[in-house]
């Protein structure tokens, strides 16, 4: 079945504490560090915009009301942006599911992205993963020269996800942190909490025969979670200015 982007909701993982990179932002959020003018999330939702995305909901956490403040005083044009923040910790796949589950919406899938990073990259390819009916879901895969910070995707002969090998040095494909579900795979998670993606949903899915397709991108990445990059956001978002 062909899904459009009209079809799908994004869910932002916006609820990290940001505990490496707290001395920089005060009394922000990580996802509200300031680039170029507008809080690094904000960013991510245009860029969305960009990608034919109408429908935003923001998983908070940490400072979820400031959140939340900022996109009812200053909406994005051309998409609806929610905040369902969590009263307790529920890991990356337990708070995706608390903003799916509260949102009461039936999309035909959903996008899974964080708050704090960002991959400029066309999703069309992603989205058309699922034309075929055998798929059940996709991620997005970054190939790297050296892929030994991140954890590397591992994908069999049909191209589909078989699982994560991780810190493995070398060259490999590493997760964009991007994630399309249909909307009856979340039926499929784990019944635990908190939930993980990487360590609870994939393994498990996989495990139980789903097929996820690992699309891979070459892209620009980044990620502002660390001292040293988070100083390198403004000069990304300026560089790609015409992806938002």
């Amino acid at each position: 079945m062909s899904v459009k982007p009209d079809q799908i909701i994004a869910v932002v993982l916006a609820g990290g504490f940001g505990t490496r990179i707290k001395h920089l932002l005060g009394d922000l959020p990580k996802p509200m560090a300031p680039v170029n003018g507008r809080p690094f999330v904000e960013w991510v939702v245009r860029y969305l915009v960009a990608q034919g995305i109408r429908n935003v909901i923001l998983s908070t956490g940490h400072l979820a009301e400031t959140v939340e403040n900022h996109f009812a005083s200053q909406p994005v044009k051309n998409v609806r942006v929610t905040c369902v923040p969590e009263t307790t910790p529920l890991g990356t796949a337990g708070g995706f599911l608390n903003a799916a589950n509260s949102s009461n919406e039936s999309p035909a899938a959903w996008l899974v992205l964080n708050g704090d990073s960002l991959v400029v990259v066309p999703l069309e390819k992603l989205y058309r993963s699922l034309n075929d009916k055998e798929i059940e879901g996709a991620v997005l895969g970054l190939p790297m020269a050296d892929a030994s910070r991140f954890g590397t995707i591992l994908q069999n002969d049909r191209g589909d996800m078989a699982g994560f090998d991780e810190k493995r040095p070398g060259m490999g494909n590493i997760s964009g942190g991007v994630y399309l579900f249909r909307a009856e795979m979340l039926k499929k998670f784990p019944k635990k909490s908190p939930l993980s993606f990487e360590t609870d949903v994939f393994p498990t899915l996989i495990g139980n025969g789903a097929r996820l397709k690992t699309v891979v991108q070459a892209a620009p990445f980044l990620d502002i979670g660390t001292p040293d990059s988070l100083p390198l956001a403004q000069e990304f978002i300026r560089r790609h200015a015409g992806r938002f």
